[in-house]
């Protein structure tokens, strides 16, 4: 029987030239089903060797540090060669290839989906981004003149920039409330959300996961509130969907979108709509739809010629997540974080934007302001002297730093990062350009 050291020893014995070739993939898709039931998630968090045999199923650039793994993530190099091997084949004769053969390969993907998220097949639109779901949900809800919109500062500019849009064309109204940050009490932004809310309020907008400081939001205990008043409730999961351990049960929501190139590490330009069946046909989709499909979750597709390859690889990223495991993931993420945190927290300089010591809080993506710096400096400071990628975020209410690593981040990249941040909190940079 194969056991982990025997197969790490078999890539080592590949060589340095092929590390990242087809014999060191097939060894790390092979183990990653049969080795991970074994192991509890918080005993694989820590544990080198399961980590790297994980890593090589990527081909990044560890020229760079990518700390910024939050806007879209790379994918493994099986999700890739997918990507690659459908759009050869499309090419190859494009109309009989797409519509007759391609297309109809969704359904698996559909399906997919539907069983990660725990929902009825019926109910999963397979979408670009983030923002195509999103923007389906908010300009397809019929609403009316004074009727209002309650999200918040911390949303997505683009979520917020659709809602501005439709207050000017058709004079809705847009309710953004702000909520502490960091968030010591979840109840507090459930609190200024139900006060907030008027007869005239029609929508709620919510986000999963902040995408400016990685805050985990409360989102059951508000789509409990929006169901209790019959409003319905967005839910953006851009930055949730495959990050943590959840499904749809858990959030109680009847409209999630996301997109599947962030932690899903699915190709880029693929996302996911998620509409609860007895809802899609309160929605007008973005592209006009046949009244035939005014219930079918498919008319959130009509987009017209697109590439199948990019949403037929999905099935790759699925088969990537189930072997991989949620719950690991998750406690690798938090376990990196915790790396450079630890080495932080004891300087007054370093202020965290998140509660660090509530693991329900946060989890892969963190944001860290060193008082008396500049986050645009700092971030172009790590890259061009220490080629370490990060984010700048500068909010009308907060600013820091964006850290999001992945599962192929290494524990020497962090505490490479660690290291630097440490001498800049300490004050032994004192320019940052």
């Amino acid at each position: 029987m194969e056991t982990r050291r025997s197969i790490l020893r078999s890539i080592a014995a590949i060589g340095p030239t092929a590390l990242f070739g087809s014999q060191a993939l097939q060894a790390v898709t092979h183990w990653l089903p049969t080795a991970l039931p074994f192991s509890a998630a918080g005993d694989v968090a820590h544990d080198e060797d399961f980590w790297l045999t994980v890593q090589q199923a990527f081909a990044v650039d560890r020229a760079i540090t990518n700390l910024n793994n939050g806007g879209v993530s790379p994918s493994p190099r099986t999700v890739q060669d997918a990507v690659r091997r459908y759009t050869e084949q499309a090419n190859t004769i494009p109309a009989y290839e797409l519509w007759r053969n391609q297309e109809p390969q969704i359904e698996s993907v559909r399906e997919g989906l539907a069983s990660i998220f725990a929902v009825d097949v019926e109910e999963i639109a397979i979408t670009r981004n983030a923002s195509e779901s999103l923007e389906s949900l908010q300009l397809g809800i019929v609403m009316e003149r004074g009727d209002e919109v309650v999200t918040t500062t911390q949303d997505y500019p683009r979520m917020l920039t659709t809602w501005d849009q439709r207050a000017r064309r058709e004079g809705i109204v847009i309710k953004k409330i702000k909520y502490p940050v960091p968030l010591m009490n979840p109840q507090d932004v459930v609190d200024a959300i139900a006060a907030a809310i008027t007869p005239r309020t029609k929508v709620i907008h919510i986000s999963h996961v902040v995408f400016l400081t990685g805050q985990i939001m409360p989102v059951r205990d508000i789509c409990r509130l929006a169901k209790a008043r019959n409003i319905p409730c967005f839910v953006d999961g851009a930055h949730s969907f495959a990050h943590f351990p959840f499904n749809q049960k858990d959030l109680e929501c009847e409209f999630f979108g996301t997109s599947l190139h962030k932690w899903f590490v699915g190709p880029i330009g693929t996302g996911m709509l998620y509409v609860k069946k007895e809802r899609i046909s309160s929605i007008w989709p973005l592209m006009a739809a046949p009244k035939e499909q005014d219930n079918n979750i498919r008319k959130f597709e009509e987009i017209g010629t697109h590439p199948a390859a990019m949403h037929n690889a999905l099935v790759e990223s699925i088969a990537f997540h189930h072997a991989l495991g949620i719950e690991r993931k998750a406690a690798r993420l938090r376990y990196l974080h915790t790396i450079w945190t630890d080495q932080l927290e004891s300087n007054d300089r370093v202020k965290f934007l998140t509660n660090i010591k509530d693991d329900s809080n946060q989890c892969g993506l963190r944001l860290v302001h060193i008082e008396g710096t500049d986050p645009g400096k700092l971030s172009a400071y790590l890259l061009d002297k220490h080629r370490i990628f990060t984010v700048a975020i500068v909010h009308d209410e907060f600013k820091g730093l964006r850290v999001a690593p992945s599962v192929y981040t290494t524990t020497t990249e962090i505490n490479r990062f660690a290291s630097v941040m440490k001498r800049v909190a300490s004050g032994e940079v004192h320019d940052l350009g």
